[in-house]
């Protein structure tokens, strides 16, 4: 019995050869450095879990939820290939019909890191990001848009990176009349 499971074990362990031969994958113990795409990816996923904290726009617009509280959850997906960030007005019920709601995803594609925001706009803007040289600001710029441009639409998104406890946000939304719209989220860990 032994000599057949050595030579099954022999064969599975052949056709694995064969398998990471034709792969793309590094042989044992080349493993490649990450890529500044994956470092910025793994600091916004220690930003997993919820957070709250208040919202200053400039120019102030009340409606758009200057000084109102806003609440932000972060979760990692995918088998940790994504990250969902979503945003709504703190101590407000997940109604689409009465509050906004907004999707944002996050992830990688090759060496390129990609938010998606799904916007109460109708629109989704697509940015790609990179991180500052110390590695705790990740910044995003616009490279492409579908959907409706009626109402106007997200350029730019940051995530900074305090402490375990507190990072900040900073989102760019151009007005129909091309006027800039910045938010800024002072946000705080509540679990």
């Amino acid at each position: 019995m032994k000599p057949l499971r050595f030579a099954v074990l022999g064969a599975a362990m052949s056709l694995f050869a064969v398998v990471l031969a034709g792969s793309d994958a590094p042989p044992p113990g080349d493993i490649a450095a990450p890529s500044d795409a994956e470092k910025s990816f793994q600091v916004i996923k220690t930003l997993a879990g919820e957070w709250e904290g208040p919202v200053t726009v400039v120019p102030s617009m009340p409606a758009m939820g200057d000084g109102q509280p806003l609440h932000v959850s972060l979760r990692v997906t995918s088998r940790g290939n994504a990250i969902v960030h979503e945003m709504q007005t703190a101590n407000t019920p997940l109604d689409p019909t009465k509050y906004d709601h907004p999707i944002t995803m996050l992830y990688l594609d090759g060496e390129k890191l990609n938010l998606t925001h799904y916007c109460d706009a109708g629109n989704r803007p697509h940015m790609l990001g990179g991180a500052s040289a110390d590695g705790k600001r990740v910044e995003f710029e616009l490279v492409d848009i579908s959907g409706s441009l009626k109402y106007g639409h997200m350029r730019h998104s940051a995530f900074t990176y305090i402490d375990s406890n507190h990072h900040t946000e900073d989102w760019t939304f151009i007005m129909p009349d091309d006027k800039e719209m910045h938010a800024h989220f002072d946000l705080h860990r509540v679990n």
